[in-house]
């Protein structure tokens, strides 16, 4: 027993174990830090999501652990959307190990939201598809556009930052352009897409803390004034339904 004590007094002595302590306490309070900035980061983005859209219902949901979230908003009275759903992925910043593996895979935060549109039978609007995307962004791990070879496709500058802009309709093109320069700069937001086959209109961004509200709210109120809408056949005061 003598011997056993003596040798595991002699690991206590060896560098590597204060090195191995030191290493533990690193990581310990790296997860508590990373947990604590996810936290803070989520919570800023719904929130700025939530006194944008004022909903009448709303759920959310762990997806990830420390780093997946989703939002489910149905708004009230609205004659343009019908419900948006938010996705948020965020770095495992309480993992140090794979830190650096996820800034090499991910690279940022990422939030998706989606408003689901009225139906075409309720709404009655004609839309047409377009697609102002981050072209950094559409070559990095980008969404697959399906309709891409029957859309426009042109390059687009927004504030020093290179777009591609895909459209089959001018006055959309037209639409979304001022929408841009009425922005002046897209800030975090890498993807704004009008997708009629689907009757959504998708947003993507980084969440970047308390940056999300001024980012979205320019284009919350695009989609509210029905800037999107090519023609309407009838006017149309709509009902809210999930």
């Amino acid at each position: 027993m003598l011997d056993s004590l003596f040798r595991n007094q002699q690991i206590t002595e060896q560098p590597v174990f204060y090195l191995f302590i030191a290493f533990t306490i690193l990581i310990s309070l790296g997860y508590s830090w990373g947990k604590r900035r996810n936290k803070r980061i989520y919570l800023s983005a719904f929130n700025d999501l939530v006194s944008l859209i004022k909903p009448k219902d709303q759920l959310f949901t762990n997806i990830g652990g420390l780093t997946g979230y989703h939002a489910n908003l149905v708004p009230k009275r609205n004659d343009v959307f019908r419900r948006v759903d938010a996705t948020i992925t965020l770095l495992p910043r309480q993992s140090w190990l794979y830190m650096p593996f996820s800034l090499l895979i991910q690279r940022f935060d990422r939030l998706f939201i989606t408003f689901y549109l009225l139906p075409k039978k309720k709404a009655k609007w004609h839309l047409k598809e377009v697609h102002l995307i981050e072209k950094a962004y559409s070559k990095f791990r980008g969404p697959k556009i399906k309709n891409e070879d029957k859309l426009t496709k042109e390059e687009f500058k927004w504030d020093n930052k290179n777009f591609f802009l895909l459209y089959n309709d001018t006055k959309l093109k037209e639409s979304i352009v001022k929408l841009a320069q009425r922005m002046n700069t897209p800030g975090s937001v890498k993807h704004i897409a009008v997708v009629p086959q689907e009757e959504r209109i998708f947003i993507f961004m980084i969440p970047k803390y308390r940056k999300v509200y001024e980012n979205l709210k320019p284009i919350i109120n695009w989609i509210n004034s029905r800037k999107f809408i090519i023609e309407e056949t009838t006017n149309n005061t709509g009902e809210n339904g999930a």
